[in-house]
């Protein structure tokens, strides 16, 4: 490819990348499209195969709470729930809403939305490149390693949509940070998002491994989740917990509340209501409706137990979580980290590097699971793209 071969390039072929190059061919331009994998958008690909949540059915003040960075809060307000959802039928893809607001394919699946949104790409004149893997600058120009070997370009305006470090198997390996970081962009640490916690577990533990935890809340200093989550072998995962990985991986404690529908008083008096012949886990069993699950974990950590009863209800409604920290990045479902918000502009642009934009992971943003991830790469891959477009006039 030599220069000016193409005015506009997006490198990176995600959900932020696509977005991206559908503003700015739709304005009219040139679009060409590289990324480094055989086929594009693999980690929305292995997003989808559990069902791929597109976003979430909430008032627009609880779903913009999700983000932590008022930057993106702000791009997702342009393109939030219902965007995505009017963008998402537009590609012929019918949707339903989950009990939890939670929104799907009715197909579930990411694949036929993939494939029609290729095709409308495709129908724009969007070229997309693939095995065109980017190994940074030479001077001003981007180079790749390529089926055809190097190859180097110049474009007038460029998107870059690279994802964090996160699933690094599927292209999001952050081999790009001393590229920019080279050229005076700051980028800040990446961490693991919507992660698990390590725990070492008893062996009695064992029969459990695998096993919902449901009708349970995860409590941290900032926040509460009732979302279900799952014993391992090397600890415990799920959406309830991802919900509040960030405030645990930043210092606040874990504790669990396994009664959150009775308050401290009204478990005290059912527990000395129930006969004192029983033993105490039948006691718990009948009076509280505890599972096997949460007789487990109560046994687990919090033994010896108290045998007064007021002592012992606050214990279930508070029921510390001795974790280890975080499971490593490379298992993240997300990252936090990323280009800072002082080496952008409004329009995602890098202040370094006038002409070249940036969306996605990429950015130092993080939110939970349940829609808000896929939303917010869709939001700022169009925020980006636009703002692209309308450089190039």
């Amino acid at each position: 490819m030599t220069a000016h071969d193409t005015l506009a390039m997006v490198v990176g072929a995600g959900p932020a990348g696509l977005m991206a190059a559908e503003q700015l061919a739709q304005a009219g331009h040139r679009v060409v499209v590289t990324e480094a994998n055989p086929t594009p958008a693999r980690k929305f690909l292995m997003a989808g195969k559990s069902g791929l949540n597109l976003t979430r059915d909430e008032a627009p003040a609880d779903f913009l709470a999700a983000y932590r960075s008022d930057r993106i809060r702000g791009i997702v307000a342009e393109f939030g729930p219902a965007e995505v959802m009017a963008f998402s039928r537009g590609l012929g893809v019918d949707l339903f809403t989950g009990s939890t607001g939670r929104v799907f394919p009715v197909g579930m699946k990411a694949s036929p939305m993939l494939r029609a949104w290729l095709a409308r790409l495709a129908g724009l004149g969007v070229e997309v490149r693939t095995r065109w893997r980017w190994q940074g600058f030479s001077g001003t120009s981007l180079v790749f390693d390529t089926p055809n070997g190097r190859a180097e370009g110049r474009p007038d305006v460029t998107v870059l949509a690279l994802g964090g470090a996160s699933w690094p198997r599927l292209g999001s390996d952050a081999a790009w940070v001393p590229w920019l970081r080279d050229k005076g962009v700051e980028v800040a640490p990446f961490r693991p998002a919507n992660m698990g916690f390590r725990i070492t577990w008893s062996d009695h533990m064992k029969e459990h491994f695998g096993t919902p935890v449901k009708g349970a809340a995860l409590v941290t200093d900032r926040s509460v989740s009732r979302g279900e989550f799952v014993l391992s072998a090397a600890g415990i995962e799920g959406g309830g917990v991802y919900a509040v990985a960030a405030d645990v991986r930043d210092g606040s404690p874990l504790a669990l509340d396994l009664a959150p529908g009775l308050n401290t008083d009204e478990i005290a008096r059912r527990l000395a209501r129930s006969p004192a012949r029983e033993s105490l886990t039948n006691r718990l069993r009948k009076a509280l409706r505890l599972d096997g699950v949460k007789l487990a974990l109560l046994h687990e950590w919090a033994r010896p137990l108290p045998t007064d009863s007021l002592a012992l209800a606050r214990r279930l409604k508070a029921l510390p979580v001795p974790h280890g920290g975080p499971r490593p990045l490379a298992e993240a479902i997300s990252s936090a980290g990323g280009v800072t918000d002082g080496s952008v502009t409004d329009d995602l642009e890098l202040r370094a590097l006038p002409g070249t934009f940036v969306a996605g992971e990429m950015l130092d943003w993080e939110a939970p699971t349940g829609g808000y991830l896929l939303t917010g790469c869709l939001a700022t891959g169009r925020h980006a793209g636009l703002a692209a477009a309308r450089r190039l006039g």
